[in-house]
Order: C-alpha cells, then structure tokens, then sequence
C-alpha cells in the first residue's frame, strides 16, 4: 500500500495533537452524542499539553463529516492551530483516542486504509417505461471506481445513464471502452458487476479479452446502501474480506523469497536498520499490531534507533524517545517505502515486522 496520502502530515514540523473519533449517524441523537465527543476531545489534548488554538482547531472538526451516513469514524491531525488532515475512517475507533506528540499518531489510519484494493463497480438495472411498471424499456446503468475500504466513506463520483433497452448492444460497446479506460487509469484490480444477467452479458463480453478475466458478479442491486456510501459496499465487503491488493500480494511474495534467502529481514531490529540505511521499500506488519518499544528518533527520519548509543554512533546530536509505530510509519512515508498488513495466522512476523529490502 503507498502511503502518499499521509505525505501532508510531516511537510511541517509538530507537535501534533492527533484525534480518533466515533462520528457514526446510525444512532438516536448523533449530533448531541458529537458534541460529547467534542468537548471531550478538546479538553484531553489540553491535559496533555496542547495548546489552546491547536485543541480548539481540532475539536471544531469534530462531526464535519455530518454528511456522511452510517456507522463510521473520523481521523483528524492538528499543529501550531491548525487543521493538517482530517479523514473518515471506515471503521469507527473501539474508543475515542487523543494524542499529543512530536509525530502525528497515523498509524491506526494507514491500517484503516489496508488492504487498499482498486476496483470498478458496474450495476446493470432493467427498468421499465414511465408509462408501465412491468414493461422491461431500457437498462439503467451505474458505474464507479474506488480503493477499498477507504471508498466505503469517500465514495467516488458516481456516473448514471439510462440505455434504451433496443440500443444496448451498441451503447453497451461504448460503455465497456469507458470502463476499460477507468480500469487501466485506476490500475483496478477487479471489475465487480451486478444486475441483470441478459444486460451484464452483453457488457462483459465486449470488454476487452484481459479484462474478462478480472471481472466478478456479485448478487444484489446498488441500492442496498444508503446515499453517500460506496456502490455495491456490502457485495464488496464479502468479496475483498481478507484479501490483499495485487500491488501488495506481489511484494509480499517477494518478501517471502527474500525472507526465505535472508532471514535479517524480518523483526524490530531489522527494520530500523534497513529503513537507517533507505533500504526498506516496504514495511510488512502483522494485524493487529503489536506493542513495541518506545524508540529513539533523531532529526531526520532515517536517524531511527532502538537506543540512544546507536544513534551517537552516527554523530546525531539531538533526539527524542517516540511511539515506534509513529516513528516508524514516519520514517516510511518520508523515505518512500510503503506498508504491507498482513494477518497474524497468514504470515506470523517476529516482533510482528519485517521489511522488504530495495533491489
């Protein structure tokens, strides 16, 4: 997974106050139980040493995303009072967290991105004249694109056409040199599509014959979600549990290989030593994560150590002890290297980590 995304966070300098919060509408009264959280939010970063303006800054974004139906979360980042990102999590936190902190606390927002799956969505409706319920006169198409699960919460635009059922055929050609186009720029993975059998037939099979073999049919109509989430979220929610991104299923079997050939690429030390060195050209972590020691972070992020003497042998001056999962995903994002999550019980880790090493 490329954690570009994140690469706002550490273009200025912190303290960052980071929040996690629960900003579901699935619940009696959402907007009071928002405020609540709110409150709540500004008053622990205070505690914890936040200045004013930057705990204001972030309790005001707190419930921006009203918009936004369903059971879901929120992700925000704030320094020196000002708002640096803010994310809906797909997922809402077990708890609400607050942290105040030379680095931001990220890390639970790049697992939530995981596996980061590009797809295409197609629904393919037979719908009848305005003049007859039961008259089959046209079919009703939807199509979107997105990265899975993260478009669950910013679904992309989505494009709705209808289709004289006498000019399918043709208008079904069109449509599939469209989707092979939003296929091939989005790198998708897989084209998911449901509805109608007669009218997804005729599509699939003028798709070109590559991406034949990438398409999957799903049951159920795009209207089981409510507005404002992702097309077809919970046929995709069967269908991508558990998996991972070709992106990542490649590296992840060189990693393996590398695993296999030279086992020093796997646990805690290993990792910080690889990403001192710009080695790491993807950090490969077990979920769920695990507890690791507080390490030492000097100025820049490859000065990365598990103790203060190891950093004083590269002649780094000033430091600080931090979060290793903050240290390391910041050492990640600013290097270039990208994350890998992985199950426990798929790929059992030492320490939980391991990284693939840079040809």
């Amino acid at each position: 997974m490329r954690l570009h995304f994140l690469g706002s966070l550490y273009a200025r300098p912190g303290p960052y106050a980071s929040v996690y919060v629960d900003t579901s509408r699935d619940i009696d009264d959402p907007d009071r139980a928002i405020e609540l959280r709110r409150r709540h939010a500004r008053a622990d970063l205070i505690d914890l040493g936040a200045d004013p303006a930057t705990a204001d800054a972030s309790a005001d974004a707190v419930g921006t995303d009203a918009d936004l139906p369903g059971r879901h979360g929120q992700a925000l980042f704030a320094t020196h009072g000002q708002v640096v990102l803010t994310e809906e999590l797909p997922q809402p936190p077990p708890v609400d967290k607050t942290r105040y902190a030379l680095l931001p606390d990220a890390m639970p927002l790049a697992l939530q991105h995981a596996p980061d799956i590009p797809y295409a969505a197609a629904v393919l409706t037979r719908v009848g004249s305005e003049d007859s319920d039961t008259a089959p006169e046209g079919v009703q198409v939807e199509m979107q694109t997105g990265r899975w699960p993260s478009s669950t919460v910013a679904p992309r635009a989505l494009t709705s056409l209808r289709v004289p059922i006498h000019g399918w055929h043709r208008e079904a050609e069109r449509l599939a040199d469209e989707l092979a186009h939003l296929i091939d720029l989005g790198h998708a993975d897989t084209l998911v599509v449901c509805g109608d059998v007669w009218a997804r037939g005729v599509l699939v099979n003028r798709l070109p014959a590559p991406l034949r073999h990438r398409v999957t049919t799903v049951p159920g109509n795009g209207r089981d979600v409510e507005s404002g989430r992702a097309l077809l979220e919970p046929q995709l929610a069967a269908l991508f549990g558990g998996r991972l991104s070709a992106h990542d299923r490649d590296r992840l079997e060189r990693f393996a290989a590398q695993r296999a050939r030279h086992p020093d690429n796997e646990g805690l030390p290993a990792t910080i030593a690889a990403l001192q060195r710009g080695r790491a050209e993807a950090l490969v972590v077990n979920c769920p994560i695990e507890q690791w020691p507080r390490i030492w972070l000097g100025t820049d992020p490859d000065q990365i150590a598990l103790s203060v003497a190891d950093l004083q042998t590269f002649g780094v001056t000033g430091y600080e002890k931090q979060s290793a999962d903050a240290a390391l995903l910041y050492a990640a994002v600013t290097t270039g290297a990208e994350l890998i999550v992985v199950p426990r019980d798929e790929m059992p880790l030492e320490d939980g980590i391991g990284v693939l090493l840079r040809s």
